[in-house]
């Protein structure tokens, strides 16, 4: 299944609905008792998922009326999740064109929760702070049952969904500080959406496309099988030292191509519009304007 936070025109909260055919089922409308958000989904286990699926099944196939996804607007793809972490370095192409180390210990950090934002939003910056602002495509993973000393080989039972992330980046303070959770956490800097699909649609997380499409130029164009560490892999490092608890998003990494390294360079402006498409999951889309 597909999950999104969606809201009509002129409405504030988000609410929690099953996309299936560019239309959106709200399970508020359909289940009593429905789950707030996808955090609150996650949090109620393999029985809350199973009741959705009930409830959707039936409703779809009876010829439930829908709500067109293009009537709608986007929230976050994840709301309230319980962390967020990040893998730097994590292709080989990407760790070489900015001059990191990918064969070392892995690059962990985390990104702010300020700085999620939807599907379709306008992201902003100052342009007195930040004048080298990449993208950066990359697969999110979440965290569905709390993750502590798991083994790689059965890390993929861990994850409840996949969804798209733009790891929106100001390389000019990446570079100029040691962490680099500031630099990528500016409002709006983590993209996610437009949906989560469960684990049971994803056979391979290590068989995907990722593209990353800037004003109409493909920039970023690679396969998760380049990645230096496999989503099983991260899910088990970073549990041997810390429990992973439901609803945690990793974001694992980008491919090369970045914006940075290119001859000449190649930055988000004011006015641009980046697309991150990974295979199976979407095309999430971000408007940005520099103030």
């Amino acid at each position: 299944m597909k999950f999104a936070h969606l809201r009509a025109e002129g409405q504030t909260t988000p609410r929690l609905a099953v996309v299936a055919n560019e239309a959106a089922l709200f399970l508020d409308e359909v289940m009593p008792e429905a789950p707030r958000d996808l955090q609150d989904l996650i949090e109620r286990g393999p029985r809350g998922l199973d009741a959705v699926r009930d409830v959707v099944d039936a409703n779809l196939g009876s010829g439930a009326e829908l709500t067109p996804v293009a009537d709608l607007r986007h929230s976050s793809a994840v709301l309230r999740p319980a962390q967020v972490l990040a893998i730097g370095a994590n292709y080989a192409a990407h760790a070489s064109e900015l001059k990191l180390r990918s064969e070392t210990a892995m690059t962990v950090f985390s990104l702010w929760p300020n700085s999620l934002t939807a599907h379709g939003a306008t992201t902003t910056w100052p342009g007195d702070l930040a004048t080298q602002v990449d993208y950066e495509a990359e697969l999110g993973v979440i965290i569905g049952r709390p993750a502590r000393a798991v083994h790689a080989r059965d890390a993929l039972d861990y994850v409840w969904g996949y969804t798209v992330v733009n790891d929106i980046t100001a390389r000019d303070i990446q570079f100029s500080e040691a962490q680099w959770s500031r630099c990528k956490s500016f409002d709006g800097f983590t993209p996610t959406g437009p949906v989560v699909v469960t684990a049971d649609e994803i056979a391979d997380p290590q068989d995907l496309w990722l593209t990353t499409n800037l004003d109409g130029h493909i920039l970023q164009d690679a396969s998760t099988n380049e990645m230096v560490r496999p989503v099983a892999d991260i899910i088990a490092y970073l549990s041997r030292s810390a429990t992973i608890p439901p609803g945690t998003l990793i974001s694992t990494g980008s491919p090369g191509g970045a914006g940075y390294s290119r001859n000449p360079q190649v930055f988000l402006r004011d006015g641009s519009t980046v697309t991150v498409s990974i295979e199976g999951i979407g095309s999430l889309t971000t408007h940005c304007r520099v103030v």
